[in-house]
């Protein structure tokens, strides 16, 4: 098969689909690997490396017009949708759910499209949004705490606290990778910490993880409330695989937070947790709303694009050599996990939580 890796055009999206690594697996398996040119560039890899790797060097439109299976790390923009054809297999991050243009696209074209945070085994686990979801609850903690600083426009206040004075709160909407990376940071940095989760059994694991040093709140109504009314940061790492996120933090919850508080939304690929979510970009990545401050980097990892690339090239491979093996049939026919990846197909959405995210936009 012929697979062709492409520079993102997204804003400020630093991170790649292969490592020169990665990419020699698809050469040794007997693929031809086709590199755009400049496109490892963010993470630290020069066309020489993919040269050296045994990788052909070639320029966008050729990588796209030849691919049989096109590997990225986000979703398609505007200005490649023109790029994509029938038949072909796009292995990347979709979020789907919360982008009905894009979807509409791929089945208008015909393309197989393979989301990343779909690809689900038997366990119920995502292995490919996994890692991602690590880094991005570290972050989200690190981040907070920066944008709780008063010069941009936060309380004032240190999480971690001193000797004397009151710790920072920090709320977790969601148990989930997320969240229990986020709240390794908030535990280690001495924030006093509560985490919400819908399941008692979840719950019940991170009390005992975090030998007692955090609070657990069953996620309903009313804890979600109380919480938010005394959070510093809240960190929304709420994950339904394929769907939109819920909005548990609606517009009037900001009335009764703390002016200067801050919300790190990390469902924001998938729509969001807090309704006045919107993307934002590294580069001016945070607004304010009823004096609350609003932090929705679409793609926190790739801030740090070099180690996000090596925890994501480290797990798409196995699952993507399959496809590039067998096709994607065959290898939907061979594995459920690639079966819960493929979103779309012959023009037809294939993945149930997709198929009622569109629904419901349609109804709404």
């Amino acid at each position: 098969m012929i697979i062709g890796l492409a520079r993102e055009i997204k804003k400020e999206e630093y991170r790649v689909g292969l490592t020169p690594g990665s990419a020699r697996e698809y050469l040794q398996a007997g693929h031809t690997v086709l590199v755009e040119k400049g496109a490892g560039e963010g993470s630290g890899f020069g066309d020489t490396d993919y040269a050296n790797a045994g990788c052909d060097l070639r320029d966008r439109e050729t990588v796209f017009g030849k691919a049989e299976m096109v590997i990225k790390v986000k979703e398609p923009l505007d200005a490649e949708y023109d790029l994509l054809r029938e038949g072909q297999i796009l292995y990347t991050y979709l979020h789907l759910a919360a982008n009905r243009p894009l979807t509409e696209v791929l089945l208008a074209r015909g393309v197989s499209g393979v989301a990343y945070e779909t690809v689900m085994e038997d366990d119920r686990s995502l292995p490919l949004l996994r890692p991602m979801s690590e880094i991005a609850g570290r972050l989200s903690v690190q981040e907070g705490a920066k944008y709780l600083e008063k010069t941009y426009g936060g309380e004032g206040v240190l999480l971690g606290g001193v000797p004397g004075i009151p710790r920072g709160k920090v709320v977790i909407l969601g148990g989930g990778t997320v969240g229990t990376n986020a709240c390794k940071i908030a535990v280690g940095i001495g924030a006093e910490v509560t985490i919400l989760d819908l399941s008692a059994q979840r719950l019940a694991y991170l009390d005992d993880i975090f030998g007692g040093r955090i609070t657990t709140l069953y996620s309903n109504e009313a804890n979600i409330e109380e919480s938010l009314r005394e959070a510093d940061v809240v960190i929304g790492a709420v994950l339904i695989p394929g769907a939109a996120a819920p909005k548990l933090v609606r517009r009037e919850h900001l009335t009764i937070m703390k002016k200067g508080a801050v919300i790190v939304d990390v469902a924001v690929d998938q729509g969001g947790c807090c309704e006045t979510t919107k993307a934002t970009y590294h580069s001016d990545p945070i607004f304010m709303v009823d004096g609350v401050v609003h932090y929705c980097v679409a793609n926190m990892p790739g801030a740090v694009s070099l180690s996000s690339t090596r925890a994501l090239t480290s797990v798409t491979n196995r699952y993507g050599l399959l496809i590039a093996n067998e096709g994607i049939e065959a290898a939907a026919a061979q594995s459920a996990a690639i079966r819960g990846g493929l979103n779309t197909h012959h023009g037809k959405l294939t993945n149930a939580a997709v198929a009622e995210a569109m629904q419901a936009g349609e109804d709404g």
